[in-house]
């Protein structure tokens, strides 16, 4: 597995959208390429793509944005539609960086993100890559461990050290040992972050509306999205269930499917050199 997590310095905005901030890093030239991060605590963009943004970098411009809610972006997002929420908030990026179009990459809460702003404005993405997104079913069946812990999180006696470590190392990964305690520290102090903490920017959602809305498989628009779309998805993954990328599979017009064996909810930073290669060919336009 490649290790590599040296990020190279890239070039930062803080861009105002609707009335709230969101940051972004850039690298590279060429056909934009936005990475959006996955919503476990103090998850942040860079952080999120450090073993990918380098490679990338060499063939397109890699925008990575802080989600709404996340990172040094503004905290707070409209949790009657979260998911809407965030799309808004990232299109708006794009007309603010003047980009009529872009290829997208999502995991997880980035990925639900990407598929909610293709469903509504599908004329603003080129090519897809998703990874255990979010929203696949999520209404069909009781959460995940991993969601439970993921969701739980700011509950009860609140965020701690141990909570995010048993989350990483029990649920998002599928071998423990490779997550350096580096990791964990830096994740623990972004989450107890006192914004976040008094709103925090995932969490259960109340109201069948809501819920329904976060269910991208009750979505009659999911059988005519033409967007060009790879699923990938680690067979191991304990937070978003790896039948979610079947159902994609067949319910999407154009989408290819990867499963990706020994391999939890982290694709991109777990399996780096292989995220790396597959995702480069795809959005080449290399199947």
């Amino acid at each position: 597995m490649n290790t590599h997590t040296e990020v190279p310095r890239m070039r930062e905005h803080l861009l105002d959208v609707g009335g709230k901030t969101i940051f972004v890093a850039e690298i590279g030239e060429g056909t934009p390429v936005v990475l959006l991060h996955g919503g476990g605590p103090g998850a942040s963009g860079v952080s999120n793509y450090s073993r990918n943004i380098a490679e990338l970098a060499k063939n397109y411009r890699v925008i990575v944005p802080d989600l709404p809610g996340y990172g040094r972006s503004s905290k707070g997002i409209d949790m009657t539609d979260p998911f809407g929420a965030l799309a808004d908030g990232i299109r708006g990026m794009l007309d603010r960086l003047g980009l009529e179009r872009a290829h997208f990459v999502g995991n997880s809460y980035g990925g639900a993100c990407a598929l909610r702003l293709a469903l509504d404005t599908p004329d603003r993405v080129d090519r897809m890559v998703l990874m255990g997104p979010g929203g696949i079913g999520t209404t069909r069946a009781l959460p995940t461990p991993g969601l439970n812990s993921l969701l739980n999180y700011y509950t009860g006696e609140g965020p701690t050290r141990p909570k995010l470590e048993k989350f990483i190392r029990d649920h998002l990964v599928f071998n423990a040992a490779q997550v350096p305690d580096s990791v964990i520290d830096s994740r623990y102090r972004d989450s107890i972050d006192p914004e976040v903490v008094a709103d925090p920017p995932l969490r259960r959602p109340k109201g069948l509306r809501t819920v329904w809305k976060m269910d991208f498989t009750r979505d009659r628009r999911l059988n005519r999205l033409a967007v060009p779309t790879l699923v990938l998805w680690g067979a191991a993954d304990k937070v978003n269930r790896p039948s979610g990328g079947r159902m994609l599979a067949e319910r999407m017009p154009d989408c290819d499917l990867y499963e990706v064996a020994n391999t939890g909810h982290w694709v991109q930073w777990e399996r780096a050199d292989l995220f790396n290669r597959l995702c480069a060919d795809f959005l080449a336009g290399r199947r």
